[in-house]
């Protein structure tokens, strides 16, 4: 299903960085980059920063509802066309598809035909992820399954996706994004931190397949990020459990309990700045790293 083909302005007159990125130095310049999971949050995040920096954008996301997900709302095919709007008003192509990361041949004809019209691909982020709450003893079947799909299964696709497009561009960059869950035991989200760490082994053996060719494959680890993953009553409880009603307020002493700097949660744009590193000449010669961006979490 197509949302927007891609927009080609005239290209003169770039903005300033936005959110404390800094001013854009075109680090990807000339450069295209996709984003799964780029409605909202951070994967919108990615999309913008990577658009600051030079780069045009592939942009999916599943626009829909997981039935086992009830703790906050998803991502509509409107967040999908504010992200678009975002990195137009950058001067930048994008081009914005509803795709579902769990079909792998779906997901592969999405990125060979905006390859196609964008003329290659250099930058992938693996960024969709969903999650849902629930002790090992009390998860149901299903809430199980969606979880490793997703944020499992989906980032195998993705990356099966795009490695044959970074291989004919003659290398580039993949960034997963994992969480502080994927280097650490986390209590109520056994389904998550499982496919989180795997996440990481995948990485770590893809860095090696492709390192002939080119392509550095890294992982990157948030703490709690201000979106609408955490931003909702449902993980308020989990964080709160003893109050009735828990509130952003009742859940924020736990919020600050877990990163050894006292944020409660980093800003979107503090992950999309490590993500940018990883996918820019900057990081060149790194590849099979864990990226940390924490407040300290995995130090306590």
């Amino acid at each position: 299903m197509a949302l927007r083909q891609a927009h080609d302005p005239d290209r003169g007159g770039r903005r300033p960085g936005r959110r404390g990125g800094g001013a854009m130095t075109g680090r990807l310049e000339g450069k295209v980059a996709f984003v799964t999971g780029a409605a909202r949050g951070l994967g919108r995040s990615h999309a913008i920063r990577l658009a600051e920096e030079g780069a045009d954008i592939v942009a999916v996301d599943l626009c829909a509802p997981v039935d086992t997900v009830d703790t906050y709302p998803p991502a509509t095919e409107a967040d999908l066309e504010e992200t678009v709007r975002a990195v137009e008003k950058l001067d930048r192509r994008i081009v914005a598809r509803v795709a579902d990361v769990r079909d792998g041949a779906g997901l592969a004809a999405t990125v060979a035909d905006a390859v196609a019209e964008l003329g290659g691909l250099d930058v992938a982020v693996a960024n969709a992820g969903i999650v849902s709450f629930g002790s090992t003893l009390t998860l149901g079947e299903q809430a199980w399954r969606d979880v490793l799909d997703v944020n499992l299964t989906g980032v195998w696709n993705t990356a099966r996706a795009v490695i044959p497009h970074l291989i004919d561009r003659g290398g580039g960059a993949l960034t997963l994004i994992s969480s502080i869950g994927g280097l650490r035991g986390m209590p109520n989200v056994g389904h998550y931190v499982a496919a989180k760490h795997a996440i990481v082994g995948l990485m770590r053996t893809m860095a090696n397949e492709f390192a002939p060719h080119g392509i550095r494959v890294n992982t990157v680890h948030p703490t709690n990020a201000d979106t609408d993953m955490i931003q909702n009553p449902g993980t308020y409880r989990m964080f709160a459990p003893d109050a009735p009603e828990a509130t952003r307020a009742d859940a924020l002493p736990a919020f600050l309990a877990l990163n050894a700097i006292q944020v409660p949660w980093v800003e979107p744009i503090d992950v999309s700045n490590a993500v940018l590193f990883l996918s820019s000449d900057e990081a060149r010669y790194v590849t099979g790293v864990a990226l940390p961006v924490d407040a300290g979490a995995l130090i306590r």
